[in-house]
C-alpha cells in the first residue's frame, strides 16, 4: 500500500473520505422529509467524457405502512435500499422470491422531494500502510474506511468504492488482515451505459492485499435443494475477483 500519510480533511482525495455513521440525505417532500443513513459512496471517473459522477448507497430498511395508526409492517415485507445518483434514485426491492420489480429508478421529484445533502468529514485521516497500523486500529476502535478503485483502461473509466470497515480480520499469529464488509454499490465497467444508474448492483467486498478485491454480487440466485432447483431468489453469489488499488483510513473525530 502507499506510503503513511496524514492530512486535514480538506486535502486530497483520500482525505476528502467521508465520515459514516455521521453522513446522510435528508428529503424535503412535506408528506415524509425522510432521512437516510450514508452505507458508501460510489466515484466514477470516465476519462474520456471528463466527467466525474457520485453515487451515495443509504442503508436498508424494511417496507413501511408508514405514518400508519397500526401494522406498520406489511405482510408481503421485503428489503428496501436505495442510492442516490445525479438526480434521480435507483431502488432495490428485494422480496423473498424473485420479484419483477426488483430494480427501479425513480426521478428525486417523484419520491421525497430534492435532498439536503447532510455529509461530514473526518478532522484527519491517517492512511493504514502497513499491518501493524492496521492492527492498531483494528484494536483500538478507530472508525476505518476503505477506498477501492477499479478500473477499465481501453474504455477509460474507473470507479472507486468508498466504505466504512464494518468487519476487519486481524491474524496476530499470521500477521494478516482481511475486509469484509457491505452493502456496496459495485458498476460494471465493462461498458459504458446509456442509463449510467444500470451499471451499479449490490455487492459486498473482501480485500487482504493492495492490487486485488473479491466481490459477492446480489443476483438471481438458484435455491437447490437434494440437487433439484426449487426456485430463484435474490441473493448475494458468485464470487468475481478484479484488480484493484485499496487503501485503508483512519479516521480521527
Amino acid at each position: 500500500m502507499p506510503g503513511n500519510r496524514k492530512a486535514a480533511a480538506d486535502d486530497a482525495t483520500t482525505a476528502r473520505c467521508l465520515d459514516y455513521g455521521l453522513s446522510f440525505l435528508c428529503g424535503t417532500a412535506e408528506f415524509n422529509a425522510v432521512r437516510f443513513w450514508v452505507e458508501s459512496r460510489t466515484t466514477i471517473v470516465d476519462e474520456r467524457a471528463g466527467t466525474t459522477t457520485i453515487y451515495y448507497q443509504c442503508a436498508s430498511c424494511k417496507s413501511e405502512n408508514t405514518f400508519a395508526p397500526k401494522d406498520l409492517f406489511p405482510a408481503d415485507n421485503y428489503d428496501f435500499l436505495p442510492i442516490l445518483g445525479v438526480d434521480r434514485w435507483l431502488i432495490f426491492r428485494r422480496h423473498a422470491y424473485l420479484n419483477a420489480d426488483y430494480r427501479q429508478i425513480r426521478t428525486v421529484e417523484s419520491l421525497w422531494g430534492p435532498p439536503v445533502m447532510k455529509l461530514r468529514y473526518p478532522s484527519e485521516v491517517t492512511e493504514l500502510t502497513t499491518w501493524e497500523e492496521i492492527r492498531d486500529a483494528t484494536a483500538a476502535g478507530v472508525p476505518i474506511v476503505s477506498q477501492t478503485e477499479l478500473s477499465n483502461r481501453e474504455l477509460g473509466l474507473r470507479a472507486t468504492i468508498e466504505c466504512p470497515v464494518k468487519t476487519m480480520n486481524v491474524s496476530i499469529k499470521d500477521r494478516l488482515y482481511q475486509v469484509d464488509t457491505g452493502p456496496i454499490a459495485i458498476p460494471d465497467l465493462s461498458k459504458r451505459y446509456d442509463e449510467p444508474l444500470d451499471a451499479l448492483r449490490l455487492a459486498f467486498v473482501a480485500f487482504n492485499a493492495a492490487d486485488f478485491a473479491d466481490f459477492v454480487i446480489e443476483q438471481p440466485t438458484p435455491v437447490v435443494e437434494g440437487g433439484e432447483e426449487k426456485c430463484q431468489i435474490y441473493h448475494y453469489s458468485t464470487p468475481i475477483s478484479l484488480p484493484a488499488r485499496n487503501v485503508l483510513l483512519a479516521l480521527a473525530r
